[in-house]
């Protein structure tokens, strides 16, 4: 087996400078954060959250303490993470800059809320994926609390689905955030396990991708 070698354009990036301690993490999903009542909803945009946990699947939410959303998420035990399109970039931004405790976004944005099937959390019927969530615990860190929580319920839309039902994630034209911009995402450079696959393998995946032409 031939040894791995490096990008030599690599190599650019070798020297370093040092930065205070900072939240410099990126890129990171950027998410629509729904809570409340159905009567009275609300949506904060969040770029702090991930995946936690497989079996049960859990996540988690940081949520800045002062956030109107906060005390919502902390009173009622539930919250509904929307997976962001780039259709809906400019409505991310604007519930992640106006707060709830003055505006209604739901009517200021013109999206639709709608009730999930297993928790009744507000859920917003334009995101391509919902995922419904129920509060473990809340681990109290700073400026922040973090919430995690079981993923009680997830619902994705029909037009992400192929001919044998499958869950094609690159029609949802997702957004990612990276250091205070929106960015969507580019070509495919790789699949899970790539680096240690078979020929026959690439060459399968390969020929896939042709035929999907992508």
């Amino acid at each position: 087996m031939n040894k791995h070698t490096v990008d030599p354009n690599m190599q650019h990036f070798t020297r370093k400078q040092a930065l205070k301690p900072s939240t410099f993490l990126s890129p990171v999903p950027v998410v629509m954060v729904t809570c409340g009542s159905m009567e009275k909803p609300n949506i904060i945009t969040l770029a702090w959250a991930g995946t936690v946990n497989s079996e049960p699947p859990m996540l988690s939410i940081s949520v800045r303490k002062s956030r109107y959303s906060h005390s919502l998420i902390r009173e009622r035990g539930t919250f509904g993470v929307n997976l962001v399109s780039q259709g809906l970039c400019w409505e991310t931004d604007y519930c992640g800059v106006k707060s709830g405790r003055d505006v209604d976004k739901f009517k200021d944005t013109g999206l639709t809320c709608v009730a999930s099937p297993e928790l009744s959390i507000p859920m917003i019927a334009e995101a391509p994926v919902h995922l419904e969530c129920k509060v473990r615990e809340v681990l109290e860190l700073g400026s922040h609390d973090l919430f995690i929580a079981d993923i009680a319920g997830v619902q994705v839309a029909e037009a992400l689905m192929d001919r044998k039902g499958a869950v094609d994630m690159r029609k949802a034209d997702l957004v990612a955030y990276n250091h205070g911009e929106y960015y969507s995402l580019g070509k495919i450079l790789g699949f899970f396990g790539y680096s240690i696959a078979g020929k026959d393998v690439l060459k399968r995946r390969k020929r896939t991708r042709l035929k999907e032409g992508s």
